[in-house]
């Protein structure tokens, strides 16, 4: 087992005795900003991120695209945070199991919690636990290589239908990735396993969902234009849908975002053909449809066979705002997959006031608060939060640097007044001790670079960017030795 002290010892060589001991809960985007942040203001500081995954970086490895290898250029960035000489990285240590809450807050006088969300909404609809129906992360972990759906293996060979339900950015790049041709992702950091899978794929059609119009997808325009970009995909849109009533015109009025969007899609409407020819692969665009019901043909095969849907009109309910309605009208579409997309949801641990409705810590500009009134008296001492876990699941990678920002410019505030404790805190050799004791393998940053340099030599002999490791045994073995 990797022994941390030793590694320890080297670390800590050049700091002061009494460094502000600073605790981040995440590595992701949120996690890193905020370090960065923290390293370059407080020069007292001392920064550990802990992680529960052996690999850093969060929804940049594990969420973004492989086909968007721009998106991860971030990744070295943050990789010289953690060279930072006053910041250390912990993976495979899991808050709650590994390391509890009120244990971190004994260590440091600083916890930022910024973990993210790593589960799902549900629909909450009969049928929803059929096999072959699965939530967009879950695939998007899948084909990312991230460890806990590495045997997910979702079955594309029988059936020629996937739907999926939302038609945000996250539904935008699962379409993407089952309909773009599988050369175009050989060269790219796709898991080895999805890549076979792909490769062998029976899907034909996909039909991206949504409740309301095309002026309230929720898209990008540069994500929807690379979808409508794919060579040789049949594009079917109705344009009958695209019709703008006078709401609609209002909400479009002051959202450039939105009316690119809908110039994008009505384009496409209007210049595509009227029918796909024999073997072309299609994107369905299906607007003003709720989800009623999984169906399962026989009740008894288990598996989904389609999906009813209660058609919707969507009626204003405050200005620049419209939700869908039912209409009471009803109706199938057959499909042998389907791909839930409508948000991931954040996972309270114990310890943490939790919204369950919002999904989020209950929070005062990063401050995490005890109940909703946000008074002085209410305010965790010394604990905050960042990213996903503060603001819900919304926004790009750049949106948590302004979020960070925002934590951090609070938790120098009550530095300065003085509302931190002031007493010396174990911080890192504490946390060390404490792991050490319960046997966790840690997972430094060295041993993420022994990760680091094996996939990509993997990768390149694959002609690949990198080929992901992407099991638990895999990841910890080489990365604690």
């Amino acid at each position: 087992m990797y022994q941390a002290r030793t590694w320890l010892s080297r670390s800590i060589s050049n700091l002061s005795s009494h460094p502000l001991r600073v605790c981040v809960v995440g590595s992701g985007p949120a996690g890193f900003y905020t370090a960065e942040k923290m390293l370059k203001v407080h020069q007292e500081a001392e920064v550990d991120i802990i992680d529960r995954l052996p690999t850093p970086f969060g929804l940049v490895r594990s969420g973004v695209a492989p086909d968007h290898p721009e998106t991860k250029i971030v990744i070295n960035q943050f990789s010289r945070v953690m060279q930072h000489e006053r910041c250390s990285f912990f993976g495979n240590v899991t808050l709650g199991s590994s390391v509890s809450l009120p244990e971190l807050r004994e260590l440091y006088h600083v916890v930022v919690l910024a973990y993210g969300a790593e589960s799902d909404r549900a629909l909450g609809i009969p049928g929803e636990d059929l096999l072959g129906v699965h939530s967009a992360r879950e695939f998007v972990w899948w084909y990312n290589g991230h460890p806990d759906c590495n045997s997910l293996n979702p079955d594309l060979k029988s059936t020629d239908t996937a739907v999926i339900l939302g038609q945000g950015n996250v539904a935008l790049d699962v379409a993407r990735i089952l309909l773009r041709p599988t050369a175009e992702l050989a060269s790219t950091d796709i898991a080895f396993h999805a890549l076979t899978a792909l490769e062998q794929s029976s899907i034909r059609k996909v039909y991206l969902v949504g409740r309301r119009g095309p002026v309230q997808a929720a898209c990008t325009a540069k994500e929807l234009r690379e979808i409508l970009g794919i060579k040789d995909l049949y594009i079917h849109i109705k344009e009958l849908d695209l019709v703008k009533s006078p709401e609609d015109e209002e909400e479009l009025k002051n959202n450039r975002i939105k009316r690119r969007v809908h110039e994008l899609l009505s384009k496409a409407a209007a210049s595509g053909p009227s029918r796909p020819s024999s073997g072309q692969r299609e994107l369905h665009f299906v607007f003003f449809r709720k989800p009623e019901r999984f169906l399962d043909s026989d009740g008894k095969s288990g598996h989904v066979t389609g999906v009813q849907f209660e058609k919707t009109v969507v009626k204003g309910v405050g200005p620049g705002k419209q939700v869908a309605v039912g209409t009471g009208d009803y109706e199938d579409l057959d499909c042998g997959m389907v791909l839930k997309s409508i948000g991931y949801k954040s996972v309270p641990v114990d310890g943490v006031p939790f919204d369950h409705q919002k999904g989020v810590v209950p929070n005062t500009s990063g401050r995490v608060v005890s109940d909703a009134s946000g008074d002085e008296t209410s305010v965790e001492r010394g604990l905050y939060v960042c990213g996903w876990l503060k603001r819900g699941p919304t926004g790009i990678i750049a949106t948590n640097l302004y979020c960070a920002e925002e934590t951090v410019a609070s938790m120098s505030e009550d530095i300065r007044e003085g509302k931190l404790e002031a007493m010396p805190k174990a911080g890192r050799e504490g946390l060390v001790e404490v792991l050490d004791n319960r046997n966790i393998r840690i997972v430094p940053y060295s041993g993420w670079e022994k990760i680091d340099s094996a996939e990509r030599k993997l990768g390149s002999l694959r002609f690949k960017t990198r080929e992901k490791w992407t099991s638990w045994e895999d990841l910890l073995n080489p990365a604690t030795e």
